[in-house]
């Protein structure tokens, strides 16, 4: 059989790829995608959408053990936690549906199955059927990543879990150990912990969510301590020893190691990215611990060759992987494009409370050489904050004393992770304080505390 001719192979349909493939057929390339398992990858089936419908039925939860702060009642509260897991794969199930219409829509060809790069412009795919074989001008990598399993701590589906079976637990945790408190890890935590399990998250750095800024760490660990979890910082999980019903972790703290019980862990200690068996190496693809190394256009070194998303490092982000998909689709078809900034890109994790940031902590800042002015805002201080029920929380602005410009901005409270976004605007049109100061906002609303963050940092705030 002759090989099918496209101007653009993506190989991933996670949230990189398939946004890759529909963007490059829209500005007229013949495009096809390659997809081993799910359309809409990872983070559409087993990462950012199941675990925000897990969280979202734990919010739920914990606003119903609220109701009397509400002046309502609510007697024999309770959950089918087969039920919340049923929820959340049915939500994934209908956008993966969803993905394969806008690909449809778009004529864009898909293909299932397993795929390799045995030459430069050409694709094999292995489905279960038959070998299919492909060829391209120009491919994409978007084959994204998996979670990281470290000697001893590996996981086996009963006692030891990966995100996988988090979001499809075989049962509810009693005693949890959650290993890595980056977004992952502190979200599952977070799922689990209000639902009723003693958690504790073990983090080898100096501070839980380490990549945030130390203020918004310290404020996010004083709340998940009064949640009821145990934080142990500075602490390394060295061993597992698995026994019927229950696991004992040796931890090293402070030279020490203590022995504590469990009867379920959840290893959430990073990500590897999926370079192996397509071939790379023998193109000559510069790879660096799991990832392929690229230039600021997705560019491999490899004519004709891309790779974006999670496979092309960090920030490990779907929305990330999406804008590089856009990029590359526009720049294969000549389009002018414009290279993702990391620095950019806002981070958010959905916890309790929610955590959201973009640009550079204050300490970063300080480190890059900046003169900084740095303002706060509380959530106790804002109105609507208050009648939501949701008095706590902090807004922590920090920008260039010389210039005015906006160089990070840190948040912890209810629906951080969608008011960032202000800032990600204001980052992205290079604004100054001046135009912050001078932007009306909405009464009463969270976003106030966006004005009054900014107001604070150089001495004029109104409500404190």
């Amino acid at each position: 059989m002759a090989a099918q001719s496209f101007d653009l192979i993506v190989i991933g349909a996670g949230p990189g790829g398939y946004v890759a493939a529909i963007r490059a057929a829209q500005l007229g390339l013949k495009t096809a995608v390659v997809e081993r398992e799910h359309l809409g990858g990872i983070c559409l089936n087993w990462g950012c959408i199941p675990t925000k419908a897990l969280l979202r039925s734990s919010e739920v939860f914990h606003l119903m053990e609220r109701a009397k702060d509400f002046g309502l009642k609510a007697d024999k509260i309770g959950y089918d936690l087969d039920a919340v897991v049923k929820r959340s794969r049915g939500v994934a199930a209908q956008l993966s549906g969803g993905i394969g219409h806008l690909l449809k829509k778009n004529k864009v060809t898909v293909v299932m199955g397993e795929a390799t790069i045995p030459a430069k412009g050409k694709v094999s795919v292995k489905t279960d059927k038959s070998t299919e074989e492909l060829t391209a001008k120009n491919i994409v990598l978007a084959t994204g990543a998996r979670a990281r399993e470290l000697p001893g701590l590996e996981a086996d589906g009963d006692l030891v879990w990966t995100y996988k079976h988090a979001l499809q637990p075989p049962r509810m945790p009693k005693k949890l150990l959650v290993i890595g408190s980056g977004a992952i890890g502190i979200e599952f935590a977070s799922f689990y912990n209000t639902l009723g399990a003693d958690t504790t998250v073990v983090e080898v750095m100096d501070r839980v969510l380490p990549v945030e800024d130390a203020e918004i760490s310290a404020f996010a660990k004083k709340a998940f301590t009064k949640q009821g979890m145990t934080i142990m910082e500075k602490a390394m999980v060295k061993q597992l020893d698995r026994a019927k019903g229950k696991v004992t972790a040796h931890i090293e703290v402070k030279g020490k190691v203590e022995k504590h019980d469990f009867d379920t862990v959840i290893s959430a200690v990073g990500i590897v990215g999926n370079v192996e068996n397509l071939g790379l190496e023998a193109l000559g693809v510069k790879i660096d611990r799991t990832h392929v190394v690229t230039d600021e256009f997705c560019r491999t070194g490899v004519e004709g060759l891309y790779a974006i998303g999670d496979i092309a490092g960090a920030p490990w982000l779907a929305h990330k992987a999406s804008h590089e998909g856009v990029m590359v689709a526009e720049l294969i078809a000549g389009k002018h494009a414009h290279p993702v900034k990391p620095e950019s890109i806002a981070g958010c994790t959905y916890c309790q409370p929610q955590v959201a940031s973009v640009g550079y902590s204050e300490a970063k800042a300080k480190e890059l050489g900046y003169d900084v002015k740095v303002g706060r805002f509380p959530f106790i201080g804002n109105g609507k904050a208050i009648a939501l029920g949701e008095p706590e929380g902090l807004i922590k602005t920090v920008f260039d004393a010389k210039t005015g410009e906006l160089l990070g901005a840190h948040m912890i409270g209810a629906e951080v992770t969608e008011l960032i976004q202000g800032y990600v605007v204001g980052r992205q049109l290079e604004t100054t304080e001046e135009d912050l100061m001078n932007t009306v906002f909405p009464h009463p609303t969270l976003s106030e505390m966006m004005h009054e963050s900014v107001l604070d940092a150089y001495g004029k705030v109104i409500h404190m």
